[in-house]
């Protein structure tokens, strides 16, 4: 068998009840192509909180810096408006 080079892409999906995978944002490649998967289960049952998808931050950062450049900002004062210190 022919050792071609690969590339990895990580992204998240779901498994459905029927075992098929369900990825949850499109891959953006040029062509259809198989492709070979390693899937990757958590061994409990919670979702790391901290296991935040790579587009779910980069929409963020996206937001904030449109945000930014338009000025739709606050002064940082008022960030600690309302905040009890208890």
């Amino acid at each position: 068998m022919d050792q071609h080079p690969m590339k990895a892409i990580e992204t998240t999906a779901t498994i459905n009840d029927l075992g098929q995978l369900t990825l949850d944002t499109p891959l953006d490649l040029a062509k259809s192509q198989r492709v070979r998967v390693i899937v990757l289960i958590s061994e409990d049952d919670e979702i790391d909180p901290d296991d935040t998808p790579n587009e779910v931050i980069l929409e963020g950062i996206r937001q904030g810096l449109h945000e930014a450049f338009t000025g739709q900002t606050i002064p940082l004062a008022q960030l600690w408006d309302g905040i009890d210190a208890d």
